[in-house]
Protein backbone atom coordinates (compact mmCIF):
# COMPACT_ATOMS: atom_id res chain seq x y z
CA UNK A 1 0.00 0.00 0.00
CA UNK A 2 1.14 3.31 -0.06
CA UNK A 3 1.21 5.98 2.77
CA UNK A 4 0.53 9.29 2.52
CA UNK A 5 1.87 10.54 5.53
CA UNK A 6 4.16 8.80 8.38
CA UNK A 7 3.66 9.03 12.33
CA UNK A 8 6.77 8.49 14.40
CA UNK A 9 6.15 8.20 18.24
CA UNK A 10 8.60 7.15 20.45
CA UNK A 11 8.13 4.49 23.46
CA UNK A 12 4.93 3.27 21.28
CA UNK A 13 4.65 -0.48 22.77
CA UNK A 14 2.69 -0.07 25.63
CA UNK A 15 0.72 2.36 27.66
CA UNK A 16 -0.04 5.62 26.98
CA UNK A 17 2.06 5.42 23.39
CA UNK A 18 0.22 2.21 22.49
CA UNK A 19 -3.08 3.17 22.45
CA UNK A 20 -2.22 6.32 20.95
CA UNK A 21 -0.92 4.87 17.60
CA UNK A 22 -4.22 2.37 17.73
CA UNK A 23 -5.92 5.80 17.83
CA UNK A 24 -4.47 7.24 14.99
CA UNK A 25 -3.83 4.14 13.05
CA UNK A 26 -7.64 3.59 13.25
CA UNK A 27 -8.60 7.23 11.92
CA UNK A 28 -5.55 7.19 9.14
CA UNK A 29 -5.51 3.96 7.93
CA UNK A 30 -3.50 5.75 4.68
CA UNK A 31 -0.79 6.82 7.33
CA UNK A 32 2.79 4.80 8.03
CA UNK A 33 2.23 4.98 12.08
CA UNK A 34 5.48 3.61 13.09
CA UNK A 35 6.15 3.24 16.76
CA UNK A 36 9.39 2.63 18.78
CA UNK A 37 10.59 1.31 21.93
CA UNK A 38 13.99 -0.51 22.83
CA UNK A 39 12.25 -3.87 22.30
CA UNK A 40 8.70 -5.06 21.13
CA UNK A 41 8.55 -8.46 23.20
CA UNK A 42 4.55 -8.03 22.71
CA UNK A 43 4.26 -7.76 19.01
CA UNK A 44 2.67 -4.57 20.16
CA UNK A 45 2.27 -3.06 16.16
CA UNK A 46 1.44 -6.09 15.15
CA UNK A 47 -1.42 -6.18 17.88
CA UNK A 48 -2.56 -2.87 16.80
CA UNK A 49 -2.27 -4.20 13.09
CA UNK A 50 -4.19 -7.26 13.44
CA UNK A 51 -7.23 -5.55 15.94
CA UNK A 52 -7.73 -3.12 13.27
CA UNK A 53 -7.47 -5.66 10.25
CA UNK A 54 -4.81 -3.33 8.65
CA UNK A 55 -1.04 -2.82 8.23
CA UNK A 56 0.02 0.31 8.56
CA UNK A 57 1.76 -0.01 11.83
CA UNK A 58 4.87 -1.08 11.91
CA UNK A 59 8.00 -0.99 15.27
CA UNK A 60 11.50 -0.31 14.81
CA UNK A 61 14.13 -0.07 18.07
CA UNK A 62 15.00 2.85 19.31
CA UNK A 63 17.40 3.18 21.95
CA UNK A 64 17.28 7.01 23.43
CA UNK A 65 19.55 6.47 26.13
CA UNK A 66 22.68 6.25 23.76
CA UNK A 67 23.56 8.65 21.44
CA UNK A 68 24.79 6.21 19.23
CA UNK A 69 21.80 4.32 19.16
CA UNK A 70 20.26 7.43 18.06
CA UNK A 71 22.47 8.67 15.39
CA UNK A 72 22.18 4.84 13.99
CA UNK A 73 18.36 4.81 14.21
CA UNK A 74 18.60 8.38 12.47
CA UNK A 75 21.02 7.34 9.55
CA UNK A 76 19.03 4.02 9.19
CA UNK A 77 15.48 6.35 8.89
CA UNK A 78 17.25 8.44 6.09
CA UNK A 79 17.91 5.24 4.02
CA UNK A 80 14.19 3.99 3.98
CA UNK A 81 11.72 5.65 1.61
CA UNK A 82 9.31 6.72 4.17
CA UNK A 83 6.81 9.41 3.54
CA UNK A 84 7.32 12.68 4.94
CA UNK A 85 6.29 12.60 8.59
CA UNK A 86 3.44 14.97 9.66
CA UNK A 87 3.72 14.44 13.36
CA UNK A 88 6.53 13.82 15.24
CA UNK A 89 5.26 11.96 19.01
CA UNK A 90 8.28 12.26 21.36
CA UNK A 91 6.70 10.21 24.22
CA UNK A 92 8.74 7.91 25.61
CA UNK A 93 9.92 8.69 29.21
CA UNK A 94 11.79 6.55 32.25
CA UNK A 95 12.33 7.31 35.39
CA UNK A 96 14.68 6.02 37.83
CA UNK A 97 13.62 5.69 41.93
CA UNK A 98 17.21 4.76 43.02
CA UNK A 99 20.93 6.55 43.44
CA UNK A 100 21.83 8.74 40.30
CA UNK A 101 22.81 6.45 37.08
CA UNK A 102 24.92 7.57 33.90
CA UNK A 103 25.04 6.27 30.52
CA UNK A 104 28.39 5.55 28.61
CA UNK A 105 29.02 9.20 27.56
CA UNK A 106 28.39 10.05 31.74
CA UNK A 107 24.53 12.01 31.12
CA UNK A 108 22.06 11.27 34.19
CA UNK A 109 20.02 8.51 32.31
CA UNK A 110 16.40 10.31 32.91
CA UNK A 111 17.60 13.66 31.03
CA UNK A 112 19.18 11.82 28.40
CA UNK A 113 16.15 9.47 27.73
CA UNK A 114 13.52 12.08 28.23
CA UNK A 115 15.20 15.30 27.04
CA UNK A 116 18.63 14.40 25.07
CA UNK A 117 17.92 11.65 23.15
CA UNK A 118 14.49 13.27 21.82
CA UNK A 119 16.30 16.15 21.03
CA UNK A 120 18.60 14.64 18.95
CA UNK A 121 16.30 12.21 17.02
CA UNK A 122 14.52 15.63 15.99
CA UNK A 123 17.30 17.75 14.95
CA UNK A 124 18.55 14.42 13.08
CA UNK A 125 15.20 13.96 11.69
CA UNK A 126 14.87 17.68 10.16
CA UNK A 127 14.92 16.32 6.40
CA UNK A 128 12.37 14.12 6.89
CA UNK A 129 10.09 16.28 8.37
CA UNK A 130 6.71 17.39 6.44
CA UNK A 131 7.07 21.75 5.86
CA UNK A 132 4.16 21.71 8.42
CA UNK A 133 4.99 19.03 10.43
CA UNK A 134 3.50 18.69 14.18
CA UNK A 135 6.02 18.28 17.22
CA UNK A 136 4.46 17.36 20.36
CA UNK A 137 6.24 16.28 23.22
CA UNK A 138 5.01 14.64 26.05
CA UNK A 139 5.31 16.07 29.54
CA UNK A 140 4.29 15.82 33.21
CA UNK A 141 2.01 17.93 35.65
CA UNK A 142 5.02 16.83 38.09
CA UNK A 143 7.38 19.39 36.42
CA UNK A 144 4.92 21.98 38.16
CA UNK A 145 5.66 22.87 42.33
CA UNK A 146 1.83 23.22 42.64
CA UNK A 147 1.03 19.98 42.16
CA UNK A 148 4.61 18.13 43.59
CA UNK A 149 3.76 20.00 47.00
CA UNK A 150 0.56 18.95 47.44
CA UNK A 151 2.01 15.47 47.33
CA UNK A 152 4.94 15.70 49.26
CA UNK A 153 6.69 15.21 45.83
CA UNK A 154 10.41 17.13 45.09
CA UNK A 155 10.25 20.02 43.10
CA UNK A 156 11.42 20.29 39.69
CA UNK A 157 15.21 22.23 39.11
CA UNK A 158 16.71 23.72 36.43
CA UNK A 159 19.90 25.40 37.04
CA UNK A 160 21.65 25.12 33.92
CA UNK A 161 21.32 22.34 30.99
CA UNK A 162 25.07 21.22 32.05
CA UNK A 163 24.33 20.60 35.26
CA UNK A 164 21.04 18.27 34.86
CA UNK A 165 23.64 16.56 31.73
CA UNK A 166 26.27 16.05 34.27
CA UNK A 167 24.38 16.21 37.78
CA UNK A 168 27.42 16.26 40.68
CA UNK A 169 27.18 13.26 42.88
CA UNK A 170 27.89 14.52 45.98
CA UNK A 171 25.30 17.36 45.67
CA UNK A 172 23.05 15.63 42.92
CA UNK A 173 19.56 15.26 44.80
CA UNK A 174 19.12 11.91 46.65
CA UNK A 175 15.46 11.38 44.82
CA UNK A 176 15.45 10.02 41.19
CA UNK A 177 11.18 11.30 41.43
CA UNK A 178 13.47 14.95 41.01
CA UNK A 179 15.19 14.04 38.36
CA UNK A 180 12.52 12.32 36.54
CA UNK A 181 10.13 16.39 37.04
CA UNK A 182 13.48 17.77 36.28
CA UNK A 183 13.46 16.17 32.88
CA UNK A 184 9.71 17.23 32.76
CA UNK A 185 10.39 20.68 33.03
CA UNK A 186 13.31 20.42 30.19
CA UNK A 187 10.79 19.24 28.08
CA UNK A 188 8.43 21.69 28.15
CA UNK A 189 11.13 24.64 27.97
CA UNK A 190 12.44 22.63 25.36
CA UNK A 191 9.49 23.03 24.03
CA UNK A 192 8.50 26.87 24.07
CA UNK A 193 12.33 27.42 22.97
CA UNK A 194 11.65 25.18 19.76
CA UNK A 195 8.43 26.65 18.99
CA UNK A 196 9.73 30.29 18.74
CA UNK A 197 12.73 29.34 17.13
CA UNK A 198 10.53 27.95 14.56
CA UNK A 199 8.19 30.94 14.30
CA UNK A 200 10.91 32.95 14.26
CA UNK A 201 12.52 31.37 11.27
CA UNK A 202 9.24 31.44 9.46
CA UNK A 203 8.48 28.00 9.69
CA UNK A 204 5.00 26.21 9.39
CA UNK A 205 6.08 23.32 12.10
CA UNK A 206 4.65 23.50 15.49
CA UNK A 207 5.57 22.25 18.54
CA UNK A 208 3.48 21.41 21.44
CA UNK A 209 3.77 19.82 25.31
CA UNK A 210 1.36 17.77 26.35
CA UNK A 211 0.35 16.25 29.90
CA UNK A 212 -0.70 13.25 30.34
CA UNK A 213 -1.44 12.78 33.71
CA UNK A 214 -0.88 10.10 36.08
CA UNK A 215 -1.93 7.03 34.72
CA UNK A 216 -1.15 3.93 36.89
CA UNK A 217 -0.14 0.84 35.37
CA UNK A 218 1.99 2.49 32.49
CA UNK A 219 5.47 1.36 31.81
CA UNK A 220 6.98 4.09 33.68
CA UNK A 221 6.94 2.17 37.10
CA UNK A 222 9.17 -1.00 35.38
CA UNK A 223 12.43 0.51 37.46
CA UNK A 224 10.64 0.57 40.90
CA UNK A 225 10.73 -1.84 43.87
CA UNK A 226 8.88 -5.01 43.42
CA UNK A 227 6.56 -4.00 45.97
CA UNK A 228 5.98 -0.69 44.34
CA UNK A 229 5.20 -1.93 40.78
CA UNK A 230 3.24 -4.76 42.33
CA UNK A 231 1.17 -1.59 42.88
CA UNK A 232 1.66 0.39 40.09
CA UNK A 233 0.64 -2.99 37.61
CA UNK A 234 -2.09 -4.69 39.49
CA UNK A 235 -3.46 -3.02 42.46
CA UNK A 236 -3.84 0.69 41.47
CA UNK A 237 -5.00 0.21 37.71
CA UNK A 238 -8.31 -1.82 39.03
CA UNK A 239 -9.13 1.36 41.50
CA UNK A 240 -8.89 4.37 39.24
CA UNK A 241 -12.09 6.00 39.23
CA UNK A 242 -11.66 6.14 42.80
CA UNK A 243 -8.55 7.05 42.63
CA UNK A 244 -9.80 10.26 40.36
CA UNK A 245 -12.38 10.94 43.02
CA UNK A 246 -9.25 11.62 45.33
CA UNK A 247 -6.74 13.27 43.23
CA UNK A 248 -8.42 14.96 39.64
CA UNK A 249 -5.14 14.61 37.42
CA UNK A 250 -5.65 10.98 37.85
CA UNK A 251 -6.24 10.01 34.06
CA UNK A 252 -7.41 6.34 32.69
CA UNK A 253 -4.72 5.70 29.84
CA UNK A 254 -7.06 5.46 27.18
CA UNK A 255 -7.94 8.79 27.56
CA UNK A 256 -4.87 10.02 27.80
CA UNK A 257 -3.78 8.42 24.61
CA UNK A 258 -7.09 9.53 22.76
CA UNK A 259 -6.24 13.11 23.56
CA UNK A 260 -2.27 12.64 22.70
CA UNK A 261 -3.45 11.70 19.05
CA UNK A 262 -5.42 14.88 18.82
CA UNK A 263 -3.31 16.80 19.41
CA UNK A 264 -0.89 14.96 17.00
CA UNK A 265 -3.07 14.80 14.20
CA UNK A 266 -6.95 16.42 14.57
CA UNK A 267 -7.50 19.27 12.28
CA UNK A 268 -8.62 21.50 15.38
CA UNK A 269 -5.32 21.41 16.77
CA UNK A 270 -3.87 22.51 13.23
CA UNK A 271 -1.35 25.90 13.64
CA UNK A 272 -1.91 25.56 17.58
CA UNK A 273 2.23 25.98 18.71
CA UNK A 274 4.14 26.99 22.00
CA UNK A 275 1.55 25.62 24.15
CA UNK A 276 1.11 23.04 26.72
CA UNK A 277 -2.06 21.34 27.18
CA UNK A 278 -3.86 18.59 29.63
CA UNK A 279 -7.15 16.93 27.91
CA UNK A 280 -7.48 19.04 25.09
CA UNK A 281 -7.04 22.27 27.09
CA UNK A 282 -4.52 24.99 26.71
CA UNK A 283 -3.50 25.77 30.73
CA UNK A 284 -0.50 27.37 31.86
CA UNK A 285 2.81 24.99 33.04
CA UNK A 286 5.14 26.26 35.56
CA UNK A 287 6.07 29.95 36.18
CA UNK A 288 9.82 29.03 35.97
CA UNK A 289 8.75 26.92 32.52
CA UNK A 290 8.09 30.50 30.87
CA UNK A 291 11.93 31.52 32.01
CA UNK A 292 13.25 32.56 28.07
CA UNK A 293 16.63 32.49 29.96
CA UNK A 294 16.44 29.25 30.99
CA UNK A 295 14.98 27.89 27.36
CA UNK A 296 17.69 29.28 25.51
CA UNK A 297 20.20 27.93 27.85
CA UNK A 298 18.79 24.70 27.27
CA UNK A 299 18.47 25.40 23.63
CA UNK A 300 22.12 26.75 23.01
CA UNK A 301 23.37 23.33 25.08
CA UNK A 302 21.25 21.29 23.63
CA UNK A 303 22.10 22.35 19.79
CA UNK A 304 25.87 22.43 20.81
CA UNK A 305 25.65 18.99 22.21
CA UNK A 306 23.69 17.24 19.56
CA UNK A 307 24.99 18.44 16.05
CA UNK A 308 27.79 21.07 17.37
CA UNK A 309 27.12 24.12 15.72
CA UNK A 310 24.18 25.64 13.43
CA UNK A 311 20.95 27.36 14.64
CA UNK A 312 19.75 23.81 15.22
CA UNK A 313 17.32 23.50 12.15
CA UNK A 314 19.04 22.75 9.88
CA UNK A 315 17.58 20.57 7.17
CA UNK A 316 13.79 21.86 7.65
CA UNK A 317 11.28 22.00 4.46
CA UNK A 318 9.84 25.91 4.45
Amino acid sequence: MSYTNTILLTGGTGGLGYYAALNIARKHPKYLVIITGRSDPESSAQKINNQLHQENVAFLPLDLSSSAKVNAFAESWGKKNYPPIISLILNAGTQFIGPMETNEEGYEKTFMVNHLGHSLLFQLLTPSLAPDARIVVTSSGTHNPILTQKNGLPDAVYTTAEELAYPNPATAHPEGMQRYNSSKLANILWTYALARHLADKKFSITANAYNPGLMFGTGLGRHWTPFMKFLWFHILPRITPLMRILMPYVRNVQESAANLAWLAISPEAEGITGKYFDDKKQVMSSAVSYDVEKQEDLWRWTVKTTVGEGDGLAGLQK
